[in-house]
């Protein structure tokens, strides 16, 4: 673990696994709520001297982390390819994005402005500010272990807070070569903290109850991000959340099926299924589904699933047991009530997968409403494709949905993709586009799907508060 700008070693650890081969590839001290105490006083003792530095100083401390980051892009990638499954390709490309948020919100750092609003009195003068809020507490997920904390810990320093991080008790790994990069790049002590843990209970506990963390961000499960919001809320601690989604993704008969098949196989299958802006329900429209789903199941059966780090690979394990178990009940649950299996549908075990976590890439179709997979996030390889025939009732199936992530719509009608745009209850929609990301723009969910934005100048407005000056004159 990382506080106070010493890295603390302990006897107390746990394991952790590659999840392709089973094989143990570490170990991470085993933390707990008195360390993340410790790490939160640490962060609170170096809040006073890092948010009254300069946005200059703080800028140029972000900035070289973002280069370190870079010249250290294949060592990351192989380490996220060995704890987390990604193929080695996609690894790379996260590293990237992550790096990107440091060098965004090192530029950011420096335009975080205010304004004077005229009074009525001819002897006041308004003006506005805005300020670190302070102690913030963070937790990030497994399935893109570097790229969700630099999305968290980037704006927060550019801000002037300080922070604590929990990483996913899957991924320490990757949070810890995060962190020996913050730590060559001169992060002051106690601006910056990680605390590794096997149990998340006890640390998001005092995350919540510490009156010294003033914000608390998390990203995961909307299950897990409801409870924490409740029980950060007896101390009014502003929040943020990004959670689950159950992305639509609609295609058009005036599209193209080809194109549109292959964009929805790349995004579906992205990071093996376990990314939050997944598409969970692809709506085909009636008149062009054969040959969507013929481009889409001849790609699927083309994919090669393996250890990450061989070269040709596309599809890696799965995070858990766990999660083969949900998508495998998801998988027999719709056939059982009439969805048509094209391609997978079961665990693979033979050869090099035998001691992995591996599920075949999966195409259904003649999906309904009735199904678990219509209603639950997958977070695996499964595609499950729905007709439609007219707007009117695609628009109404694709918001039928407590989530609100994202959503994908492939249309050559301006006025068509226009009014999607509109009116999906989603917050980030992909018109013809399957990466409607970018450090430079909103990252966030509508409903249950979350709270609040990362990346983006809204991302750093997260981390401020605003202060208004009444001066008479």
């Amino acid at each position: 673990m990382y506080i106070n700008g010493e890295w603390l070693e302990s006897d107390n650890t746990f394991s952790v696994t590659n999840p392709a081969t089973g094989e143990v590839i570490g170990r991470a001290v085993d933390g707990g709520q008195a360390e993340a105490s410790l790490a939160i006083d640490a962060a609170a003792s170096a809040f006073t001297t890092w948010s009254t530095s300069t946005a200059y100083a703080r800028a140029d401390v972000l900035h070289k982390a973002y280069g370190l980051m870079i010249e250290r892009k294949q060592a990351l990638a192989e380490l996220m390819t060995s704890e987390q499954g990604k193929p080695l390709k996609a690894a790379l490309n996260e590293v990237q994005y992550a790096a990107d948020f440091l060098r965004w919100f090192s530029e950011e750092a420096k335009r975080v402005y205010g304004e004077t609003i005229p009074s009525a009195r001819a002897d006041q003068r308004f003006v506005v500010r805005h300020q670190a809020i302070g102690v913030v507490a963070a937790v990030t997920p497994w399935n893109y272990p570097i790229s969700m904390i630099t999305r968290k810990v980037a704006p927060a320093l550019a801000a002037g807070c300080t922070i604590v991080l929990k990483p996913a008790e899957a991924t320490p790994l990757c949070a810890i070569a995060v962190f020996q990069i913050l730590h060559q790049a001169g992060v002051p002590a106690g601006v910056a903290n990680l605390v590794t843990a096997r149990n998340p209970v006890p640390i998001g506990q005092e995350f919540c109850t510490n009156p010294k963390v003033k914000k608390l961000t998390f990203t995961g499960s909307t299950k897990v991000g409801k409870k924490l919001a409740q029980d950060a809320a007896a101390q009014l601690k502003r929040v943020s959340m990004e959670l689950g989604g159950h992305a639509p993704f609609i295609v058009f008969d005036d599209a193209d099926p080809v194109h549109a098949a292959k964009g929805a196989s790349l995004v579906k299958f992205l990071n093996t299924g376990q990314a939050c802006i997944s598409p969970n329900r692809i709506f085909v429209q009636r008149g062009i589904l054969e040959p969507f789903l013929k481009t889409f199941s001849q790609r699927v059966e083309n994919m090669t699933v393996g250890n990450g780090a061989t070269a040709g690979v596309s599809i890696g394990p799965l995070v858990n047991q766990a999660a083969l178990d949900k998508v495998s009940g998801q998988v027999d649950d719709a056939v059982a009530k009439g969805a048509i299996l094209h391609n997978g549908g079961q665990r693979l075990t033979t050869g090099d997968l035998s001691s992995g976590h591996f599920f075949a890439p999966t195409l259904l179709s003649n999906v309904n409403s009735e199904m678990l997979i219509y209603r639950q996030e997958t977070f695996g390889p499964v595609a499950a494709v729905i007709a439609f025939d007219s707007y009117e009732e695609v628009i109404e199936m694709a918001n039928d949905t407590h989530y609100g992530l994202a959503a994908y719509v492939y249309t050559q009608n301006l006025s068509r993709a226009m009014r999607a745009f509109e009116q999906l209850n989603f917050g980030i929609i992909g018109i013809n586009d399957i990466n409607p990301t970018s450090a430079a723009a909103p990252f966030g969910g509508m409903n249950e799907s979350g709270l609040g934005r990362e990346g983006a100048r809204q991302g750093l407005a997260e981390y401020l508060e605003t202060k208004l000056g009444g001066f008479s004159i």
